[in-house]
């Protein structure tokens, strides 16, 4: 895909997106059904359904041809390498269902194994994260950046408690956040400066992080499993270790201390 085309793709997705959440909305404004799925009996809704069915149809139409990752579908077309739309119709089903303001709509277009263009909305709190390759991250069309500095006494951090507590223990005088029940979102945070650092445990997938990622490497901040690597989605369904999300000298002050406690953290 030409890197000229992404700046209109952008744009083009944005009207989509809040049609989006406008449906999901209105599901949640109503008495909707529910039911657990897999090995984890991790919810779906009506609205999660409803919403993965619209992006379903407004994003072939934007790029026809495109393979489709979704956590609630099949994958269609294409081959894992191919240009793949990435989807979690609803990314924080459990905040959805409860009535909390922190669930989004997550979508990224990945080509070669990394994302080119990203969008996350929180409809809730009418904050739309918007990036294309190159071009740099906005919230509502505003640039963002994730905060400097690469001390973690004092730093706002989110993630699992294991591993909070586990920084906790070794004196790091961190200040501990409430949880983001969106992954997606919890890693923006990040990208605009709300949050210093945020951990993802392992098992994540591929629609909880894509957009994620280019946010916050389009923000100017890092997005790595524990060894620093960055993640590749040439395989969408695959389970992704352990993450974290920083700016850079944060990030590298993190992966340094839990490079030398690994089993610590798992």
């Amino acid at each position: 895909m030409p890197d000229s085309d992404l700046p209109a793709l952008r744009d083009r997705l944005e009207p989509i997106m809040r049609e989006a959440g406008e449906l999901a909305r209105f599901t949640a404004r109503r008495p909707f059904k529910h039911w657990s799925k897999g090995d984890d009996n991790s919810p779906v809704t009506e609205g999660d359904i409803a919403v993965n069915d619209l992006l379903r149809q407004r994003l072939f139409e934007l790029v026809p041809g495109a393979a489709w990752v979704s956590e609630e579908s099949q994958a269609q077309g294409g081959e894992p390498a191919a240009v793949t739309w990435i989807v979690d119709p609803i990314d924080g089903t459990r905040a959805y269902m409860s009535g909390r303001a922190d669930w989004t709509i997550s979508v990224a277009l990945a080509e070669r194994g990394r994302p080119r263009l990203a969008a996350l909305y929180a409809p809730a709190t009418e904050e739309m994260f918007l990036a294309a390759e190159g071009k740099g991250a906005t919230l509502n069309g505003s640039p963002i950046s994730p905060s400097p500095g690469s001390e973690l006494a004092g730093a706002r951090l989110a993630g699992p408690k294991r591993f909070l507590d586990r920084l906790s223990s070794l004196r790091l005088q961190i200040i501990a956040q409430p949880k983001v029940f969106s992954l997606a979102l919890r890693m923006t945070r990040v990208a605009q400066g709300d949050l210093d650092a945020a951990f993802a445990s392992g098992g994540s997938h591929a629609w909880d992080l894509a957009a994620a990622d280019l946010l916050v490497h389009e923000a100017g901040g890092v997005m790595t499993d524990f060894a620093g690597r960055r993640l590749s989605y040439n395989h969408p369904h695959a389970e992704h270790g352990a993450l974290i999300a920083a700016g850079p000298a944060r990030h590298g002050t993190l992966i340094d201390l839990v490079r030398d406690r690994m089993a610590e953290f798992a």
